[in-house]
C-alpha cells in the first residue's frame, strides 16, 4: 500500500526570516491525522534568509537529522561542537538527556534550504552525542547508499533506533527497484526533482508512506536526490 503526501498539503510556516513546510504536526501546525509515521516524528523542509537561523535552544530525546540540499548551515551546541553542514554533509545529533544548540545560516549572501528531520530513540535519557560525515557524490549517483542505521554499518552515523536512512541522487531517465520487507514501513521524501514511484508520479516535497510491500520501483523523470526512510 503506498500513500502519498502531497507536498502542497504540508503545514506551513512563514516567519519572515525562515519559511518552512511541515510534512508531520509541528508547531503552530497541527493535523491529528499527520502526527507521525512510525518513530519519524518530524520532516521540516526550511529556507532560512542569510545570515539569520534558530538562536539557541534545547531538546531532549530525539534523533536530529539535519540534510542541506543548498546553501550551508552553522552549527554549534553545549557539547562544544562547532561546524558547519553543507549539501553532501549529513549530520545526526542524538539529544538524550538534554542538549542546547542553534544553527544559523553560513552565509550572508545566500539563503540556506535545508531537511530536518527527527526520529523517536528506541532508547530514552543516553548521553547525547553529535555525529557528521560527508557522503561524495559518486557513493549516491543513480543509487542508494545506506547513510544512518543502527549499527553505523559501512561508515554511515548510528542512529538510536531501528532504523535506516537512504539516499540516492539520480540523472533523469535512471531508475531502479529496491526490495523491501514487507513487515516493516517505508517512508520515501522527495528532496529534490520529479521521480514515478510504482506508477505513482511525485515531486520535489512530496512523501509517500509503504507498508506491506515486497518491493518498489522508481523512475526519475528530471535530475532527482531521494531519501528512503526504512522503519518499524
Amino acid at each position: 500500500m503506498l500513500t502519498l503526501r502531497d507536498r502542497d498539503h504540508r503545514g506551513p510556516t512563514d516567519a519572515g526570516w525562515l519559511k518552512s513546510k511541515h510534512s508531520f504536526s509541528f508547531g503552530h501546525y497541527y493535523d491529528p491525522t499527520q502526527m507521525g509515521f512510525g518513530p519519524l516524528r518530524v520532516i521540516n523542509e526550511d529556507w532560512v534568509i542569510p545570515g539569520a537561523g534558530f538562536q539557541t535552544h534545547g531538546h531532549d530525546n530525539m534523533e536530529i537529522i539535519t540534510y542541506v540540499l543548498s546553501g550551508s548551515l552553522a552549527h554549534k551546541d553545549s557539547m562544544g561542537n562547532g561546524s558547519t553542514i553543507h549539501p553532501g554533509d549529513i549530520q545526526l545529533m542524538s539529544a538524550g538527556t538534554g542538549v542546547q544548540h542553534s544553527e544559523f545560516n553560513a552565509s550572508q549572501t545566500e539563503e540556506v534550504h535545508l531537511l530536518q528531520i527527527w526520529i523517536m530513540p528506541k532508547e530514552r535519557n543516553v548521553k547525547p552525542s553529535y555525529q557528521q560525515e560527508h557522503f561524495p557524490e559518486a557513493e549516491l549517483k543513480n543509487k542508494f547508499r545506506v547513510v544512518i542505521s543502527p549499527d553505523g554499518a559501512d561508515n554511515s552515523l548510528r542512529i538510536n533506533q531501528d532504523a535506516r536512512i537512504l539516499a540516492g541522487r539520480f540523472d533523469a531517465e535512471q531508475g531502479l527497484t529496491l526490495d523491501i520487507s514487507s513487515d516493516r514501513r517505508y517512508w520515501v521524501q522527495i528532496a529534490k526533482g520529479l521521480i514515478e514511484i510504482n506508477g505513482e508520479m511525485t515531486r520535489e516535497g512530496d512523501g509517500l508512506a509503504i507498508k506491506a510491500e515486497t518491493a518498489f520501483s522508481l523512475r526519475s523523470v528530471t535530475d532527482s536526490e531521494i531519501l528512503v526512510f526504512d522503519l518499524p
